[in-house]
Parts: structure tokens; C-alpha cells; sequence
């Protein structure tokens, strides 16, 4: 009886101690530091699939740290696998539910996708939590002005029927 006091007290502290430690974004492992480092430049250069294989590496380097995933999406959607990129985008969110980066990704996938009563739906979450002034929501609702992305037509390739003959 007479440990209840601090023993109760004890337990205060470490619940705070653990919801505030909850809420802040840790930093990626150091070798998922400079797999994302090199994914980022990547991305800016255009070599989306280099971003996405470095991407993926960082990911399993370091699997808990929940940016990658966003990164991941954005590569994705560079690529127009908007499908993918929202499976990232949700991945992230079942983990930080409030991770505005990933609602406003998710929203313009949909989108961009076509999914356009989805995409308000995101737009509506962006704004409840931020504002309709923010950057998040604006890329939302610009996504959903552009309506879906039509996607990149391949080259028809025309095979000889030696090459017809190789495959068979």
C-alpha cells in the first residue's frame, strides 16, 4: 500500500514519456540515409526506376522509418503506377493516420487515376487537418482539376518471323 503513490507516479511518467516520444519523426538509419540521399537525386535527374531501386533499399534498411514510403509512392506515380503508389501511400497512412503528405499523395493518385469522389474525399481530410490554404491541399485540388492521367502509349514493336519462330 504504501508503493502505490509512487508506483502511480512512476507509470504517469513513463506513459507521457512514451505519447511524447510517440509524435516525432525519428531519423532514417544511417545507411537508409544515403540509399534516400541517392533516390532523391535520382528522381530530380529523371531516372525514376534508379530512385525507385534505391527507394526499396532504403526500405530494407531501415523498414519502420515511414518517409520512405512517401518517397516511394512519388516515385511511383512518376512512373504513372498510380495504383502502386497509393498501396504506399495507405501503407504510410495505417502507420501515421495523420501523415498529411500521404493523404494529399493518395488524393492526387486518385486523381490521377480517375477515382474523382476518392479524391475529394482526401481533399477534404488535407483540409480538415491543415486548412485549404496549404500546399497539400492546393496540389489536391489541382490534381483534381487536371482530372485522370492518360497513360504513356508504348512503341508497337514488330517482330520478325524469325524472332516469331524463337519465341514459339
Amino acid at each position: 500500500m504504501r508503493f502505490a503513490p509512487p508506483a502511480a507516479a512512476l507509470s504517469l511518467v513513463v506513459a507521457l514519456t512514451a505519447s511524447v516520444s510517440w509524435g516525432q519523426q525519428r531519423d532514417p538509419a544511417p545507411g537508409a540515409q544515403v540509399l534516400l540521399s541517392q533516390g532523391e537525386t535520382a528522381l530530380e535527374q529523371g531516372e525514376v526506376q534508379a530512385a525507385i531501386d534505391a527507394f526499396e533499399a532504403a526500405l530494407a534498411v531501415d523498414p519502420g522509418y515511414t518517409p520512405t514510403l512517401i518517397l516511394l509512392a512519388e516515385a511511383s506515380r512518376a512512373e504513372q503506377l498510380q495504383g502502386k503508389a497509393i498501396g504506399y501511400y495507405r501503407e504510410a497512412l495505417a502507420r501515421e493516420p495523420r501523415n498529411i503528405a500521404a493523404i494529399a499523395g493518395e488524393g492526387e493518385a486518385l486523381a490521377e487515376k480517375g477515382a474523382i469522389a476518392k479524391a475529394q474525399e482526401m481533399l477534404t481530410r488535407v483540409e480538415s487537418l491543415c486548412g485549404g490554404d496549404c500546399p497539400e491541399a492546393q496540389a489536391v485540388s489541382a490534381a483534381i482539376a487536371a482530372g485522370p492521367v492518360t497513360p504513356v502509349q508504348t512503341a508497337e514493336v514488330t517482330l520478325s518471323e524469325e524472332q516469331k519462330a524463337m519465341m514459339n
